[in-house]
């Protein structure tokens, strides 16, 4: 697979997360803190395999204007 990075927060340094990615399947990729297990029992029916992370609002919405400017 691979990932063109679309937004990461600034505040994280040169590595750490939270960052989405555009990947060459067109789906978007998300890097995050994941949440622990009581949190994650609040999800609304998880299927087996999948996990959750963290991410702000300001980092999704970077990476969909980053997208669009794109031209997707």
């Amino acid at each position: 697979m691979e990932l063109e990075l679309l937004a990461k927060d600034d505040k994280s340094g040169d590595k750490g997360c939270p960052s989405v990615y555009l990947s060459d399947t067109g789906e978007f990729v998300v890097q995050g803190a994941g949440l622990n297990d009581s949190d994650f029992a609040k999800l609304a029916n998880p299927l087996p395999g999948e996990t959750a992370v963290r991410i702000s609002p300001e980092i999704v919405l970077a990476a969909v204007e980053h997208y669009r400017r794109r031209g997707m």
